[in-house]
């Protein structure tokens, strides 16, 4: 009994020596591993350093110019004095060098920190490194079980003069025709009760490179047009290809019909802004700032659908009809709008008739709110 004994326990402890020498060669290569992913992305973070010294220099002049611009035209404005405005360009010239000089001297210092400390640095999270992952088995709160993954892989440099903004345009507002040989007051659809909604997107784009007087807008919109006819009436389609509106047999409660479309506005938009710049960036705004937009749009007629509210002996009826009620396929006209910041006063009209082979034309205006948001 003593003997076998022994002869387990022997084989117990060769058992027990090969698992510790097998976590030990695991630990060993995870350490190895982490080493070497820890010297590549720490010769990363180098390079990138390097190519942002690069780009300093340049920024900083570009800023230079265009306070220079700013400068000049102050003069030519008769805003200030050629003294003041030697002044003012000295002193633009003075910050933008000692810019150039402070923000390279804080480059070097973090390659000179890397390099010192061969990349053991955890806090550079201004850096533009891309994907790394350590391993370890130091206290840090940013490592769940020993692994952490950069959350910086994505972060880039601003760019430094962005030209193009997008914003989401809506607007609200009346509805009506404009009939041939009619007024207005004439026409035979409700002045108040036809309305329009406008809902699409934008894209602005400063147009000379040292000025953002004038920018050139583009984007796509969705239009939804009613009309709402009045003395009872409703829209039919004819068998000669015309569309006319003619009296229901019944008293209407609502009569309403809508015409959905699909186009790309473009405008040229004049007005003022505000030059702000920073190290790193230089930017217009026009918030708060008068504008005014004049341009057209052109796109597709996407449906059609009138509907009906009416009763029959008692019994309340919905008609909700969806025809081409021979409407023109295409949509193309002129548009203009003027305000403040991204509330605007915003008008449209249609060149094409809104049908076709029609004994009169009539055509779509627009009146409301425009919104930039």
């Amino acid at each position: 009994m003593g003997t076998g004994s022994g002869v387990y326990s022997s084989k117990k402890i060769k058992i027990e020596m090969r698992t510790i020498t097998m976590y030990l060669v695991a630990i060993l290569t995870l350490l190895l591993m982490q080493s070497v992913v820890a010297q590549d992305n720490y010769i990363e973070k180098v390079e990138i350093l390097k190519e942002q010294k690069l780009s300093i220099t340049r920024q900083e002049k570009e800023a230079l110019k265009f306070e220079i611009a700013e400068i000049v035209k102050q003069l030519e404005n008769g805003e200030i004095t050629e003294e003041e405005s030697n002044a003012l360009k000295m002193k633009a010239a003075e910050k933008r060098a000692l810019n150039i000089e402070e923000r390279i001297a804080i480059i070097d210092n973090k390659i000179s920190l890397l390099e010192r400390n061969n990349g053991e640095v955890k806090e550079l999270d201004t850096l533009n490194y891309k994907f790394a992952f350590e391993l370890g088995i130091e206290d840090d709160d940013d490592k769940l079980f020993g692994i952490r993954i950069n959350e910086n892989r994505h972060r880039k440099e601003p760019v430094y003069d962005r030209r193009t903004y997008s914003d989401i345009v809506l607007a609200v507002g009346l509805n009506n025709a404009i009939i041939e040989g009619q007024s207005l007051n004439d026409s035979p659809y409700k002045i108040g009760g036809s309305r329009f909604f406008e809902m699409g997107w934008q894209w602005r784009t400063r147009v000379f490179k040292n000025t953002n007087f004038l920018r050139f807008n583009y984007g796509f919109s969705f239009q939804f047009n009613g009309l709402k006819p009045k003395d009872n009436q409703y829209l039919v389609s004819l068998d000669n290809g015309q569309s006319e509106l003619q009296e229901f047999e019944y008293d209407l409660d609502k009569s309403k019909f809508r015409m959905d479309n699909l186009v790309f506005p473009m405008h040229f938009e004049f007005g003022p802004s505000k030059l702000t710049t920073t190290d790193k960036t230089m930017r217009y705004s026009l918030h708060n700032k008068f504008r005014v937009g004049l341009g057209g749009y052109a796109g597709f007629n996407l449906g059609m659908r009138q509907k009906l509210k009416y009763t029959i002996d008692g019994e309340k009826v919905k008609d909700k009809l969806k025809r081409s009620y021979n409407t023109n396929d295409l949509v193309y006209g002129l548009s203009a709008y003027a305000g403040v910041d991204g509330v605007l006063l915003y008008v449209k009209y249609d060149l094409n008739p809104i049908f076709k082979n029609a004994a009169v034309d009539q055509r779509n205006i627009s009146l409301g709110l425009r919104f930039d948001l």
